[in-house]
């Protein structure tokens, strides 16, 4: 099993977890303050999108120690992590 090895990537994905912690507790607010539907709605969806987000960085990282480890080109792992970060 592979784990996060390099400390940026480990940092930026604890940063974009602190942020999605920030958006569930706006999430909660606007719910203890009766916010209009509309409005709770659309901040879940920002909230699904960060920690679709947040996915698709860690497949990232595990596709590029994968692709690393078995000397792939660096343009292969830069194609794949193109590929993944457009359609996250």
């Amino acid at each position: 099993m592979n784990h996060l090895h390099r400390e940026q990537d480990k940092k930026a994905l604890i940063l974009r977890f602190k942020r999605i912690e920030g958006q569930v507790r706006g999430l909660q607010r606007l719910i203890d303050e009766e916010a209009p539907c509309e409005s709770v709605a659309q901040q879940i969806s920002a909230a699904r999108r960060a920690l679709d987000k947040a996915f698709h960085s860690l497949v990232g990282c595990l596709i590029e120690s994968r692709l690393s480890a078995n000397a792939g080109a660096p343009a292969q792992i830069k194609q794949a992590l193109d590929i993944l970060s457009r359609y996250s």
